[in-house]
């Protein structure tokens, strides 16, 4: 049985990129889809007029709906288009169309659902990046693994991805965030159905793009954004799913800590008011609680970071149908072949 392949590019201000990208996708691609999120530059005008890819249909936004928004009109169109799996590439010449069967390869064998890009897992790729980078990435990391329960992924926020067809229908796609939060909401909830996520390493090609995505800017929306999902995780999976031993560590762990913390506090600020010494048995009160809800708590996220998903959930899980919402939609066309 042949897989079917297909590509989602979404398109905002990538007009100098986009021709050279699609000239580079290999055959092992059955379809592409270029989604043109009402592009100021008209990106999908100058593919129409200058493509002769006939796997190429480019569909144009009637509004900007954000990176988010813009792949997951792409996942409609390729699951409509018979995709068995997708995978997405940004249309401005960072992500290297060869690589394509490299991330297809372990959703193809059922080793994964998702398969997304590690730019930092080769030493030599990471020390040209500017301190700045690594630094943000790696805080942006952090909070990814700690909101999606992926534990072992790097690099969240890079948008070379592939995904499984049925994972892709059962994400609830209207819920996903639309504007930069999509890559680390979009794991989030993958997290939520158990699906399996690989990284896989990769080097990025900087050329002359301008990254509209600047860390400092983001930082706050992401902190919230990652601080609810971790919060909305925690409750599902401990809570509403399921109660274990983890739940326990978790509850007991915080009720200790915050008794320990308060109860030092309060007579710290009563031994500074009054002169008098605190004496032995009031430390003992707070720091033992204190202590043993810190330990606890560790207990609780070495089991959270061990519980990764095992095996894939795409052989097992069914692939729905997803419609189209068409008023989101200005048009459709089709690349003509060459002659």
């Amino acid at each position: 049985m042949t897989l079917h392949v297909s590509v989602v590019i979404p398109c905002f201000r990538v007009r100098l990129h986009i021709l050279d990208l699609l000239a580079t996708i290999g055959p092992e691609v059955a379809s592409v889809f270029v989604i043109d999120d009402a592009c100021p530059d008209g990106t999908g005008d100058l593919v129409l007029a200058e493509c002769r890819d006939p796997r190429v249909t480019v569909v144009r936004h009637a509004v900007n709906q954000g990176v988010g928004g813009a792949v997951m009109t792409g996942y409609r169109f390729a699951l409509a288009a018979g995709a068995d799996v997708i995978a997405r590439l940004d249309g401005d010449g960072q992500m290297d169309p060869s690589l394509i069967p490299r991330f297809v390869a372990p959703i193809a064998e059922g080793r994964a659902d998702y398969a997304k890009g590690n730019r930092f897992f080769n030493i030599e790729d990471v020390k040209g990046m500017p301190f700045a980078r690594i630094f943000g990435n790696a805080a942006l990391s952090f909070l990814s693994k700690m909101s999606s329960g992926y534990w072992r992924i790097f690099d969240p926020n890079n948008g070379y991805t592939a995904i499984s067809a049925e994972l892709a229908s059962n994400l609830p796609l209207n819920k996903i965030a639309r504007r930069y939060f999509f890559e680390s909401d979009i794991l989030f909830r993958m997290g939520t159905l158990g699906a399996v996520v690989q990284d896989i390493p990769m080097a990025a090609i900087y050329q002359d793009e301008v990254s509209g995505l600047k860390i400092s800017n983001v930082f706050p929306a992401f902190l919230s954004g990652h601080l609810r999902n971790y919060g909305k995780r925690i409750f599902y999976e401990y809570f509403l799913r399921g109660f274990s031993i983890a739940s326990m560590e978790l509850v007991v762990g915080l009720v200790m800590l915050v008794f320990g913390v308060a109860f030092g506090v309060a007579h710290w600020a009563e031994s500074v008011r009054t002169g008098v010494p605190a004496t032995a048995g009031t430390v003992i009160l707070s720091a033992l609680p204190t202590t043993l809800g810190v330990q606890l708590l560790l207990s609780f996220l070495a089991y959270d970071s061990g519980a990764d998903g095992a095996l894939a959930l795409s052989r097992s899980m069914p692939r729905q149908r997803l419609p189209i919402p068409q008023d989101s939609i200005h048009s459709v066309s089709s690349c003509r072949p060459a002659t």
